[in-house]
């Protein structure tokens, strides 16, 4: 699901490339499908069609590791969804950063003031988020619903804490995603995500999100507080926090190598 574009994982995010089950049936062929219906509002409600600018504060712990704070800028240009991501801390990364134009994208290192050209599921700035964590891609491109043995899409009403909430299972219809399953858990009264559980094509649980807080920019539910549990690494989990959000237009000058170079001079 799309907050903003911002990392999911994806810790928040950790991306498995996998094959289109053979018993999907594209949802195409089911033009009243309750549960396409339900990722279509979660959809918009929180589609953004601005540039976009933001601070991103990622905690991450890990057993016998401690606790890692990394911070960045990122910015997201909405006309060909090329983004740029700066590295503020730690300082041992400071001024690293990550450029996406078109099909292109470049790891940035300060220390050696290199570019080097990357594929997509490149970590970035050691978190558990990949380069396609950013995109700017709909759910209902890359999910159709999950259907059980009788063909019925396995949806249920249920109560999460004390809010009513719609659980819905989802599957991969495209290759190159996070996970091959999700399952969701979205509110009844205004359909923001609450819940999410990622499944690996055997049906492992790899991860389970929460999404705390949100906040609403220019019409549109961002949200800003998320938390991410690794299932498969137990003890590992993810805090992503977001502010500073403006949708002003930004200058097309930021998405160049040159803009990113200069930063670190």
């Amino acid at each position: 699901m799309k907050k903003l574009s911002f990392p999911r994982r994806r810790g928040s995010i950790m991306i498995i490339t996998v094959l289109l089950a053979a018993s999907l049936i594209p949802s195409a062929l089911y033009p009243e499908s309750k549960v396409n219906m339900l990722l279509s509002k979660v959809e918009k409600l929180q589609e953004m069609t601005s540039d976009v600018r933001a601070k991103v504060q990622v905690t991450q712990q890990k057993p016998g590791q401690g606790t890692k704070n990394i911070e960045m800028i990122y910015y997201r240009r909405d006309s060909d969804d090329s983004f740029l991501i700066v590295m503020a801390a730690p300082e041992t990364d400071k001024g690293n950063g990550y450029l996406r134009v078109k099909d292109n994208f470049w790891m940035y290192r300060r220390n050696t003031r290199t570019f080097q050209h990357i594929n997509r599921d490149e970590s970035i700035g050691g978190t558990g988020a990949h380069a396609e964590d950013y995109e700017k891609r709909k759910l209902t491109e890359l999910y159709a619903p999950t259907l059980d043995a009788s063909g019925s899409e396995i949806l249920s009403e249920e109560v999460l804490g004390k809010i009513p909430v719609y659980r819905f299972e989802v599957t991969a219809k495209v290759n190159d995603v996070d996970y091959p399953k999700k399952i969701y858990w979205i509110r009844k009264d205004n359909y923001l995500p609450l819940k999410e559980q990622s499944f690996s094509m055997s049906g492992t649980l790899m991860e389970t999100a929460y999404y705390l807080n949100y906040t609403i920019v220019d019409g549109r539910y961002v949200a800003v507080k998320m938390m991410f549990i690794d299932e498969f690494e137990k003890g590992n989990k993810t805090l992503v926090e977001i502010s500073g959000i403006s949708t002003q237009k930004l200058d097309g000058f930021i998405f160049t190598k040159d803009y990113l170079e200069n930063l670190s001079k």
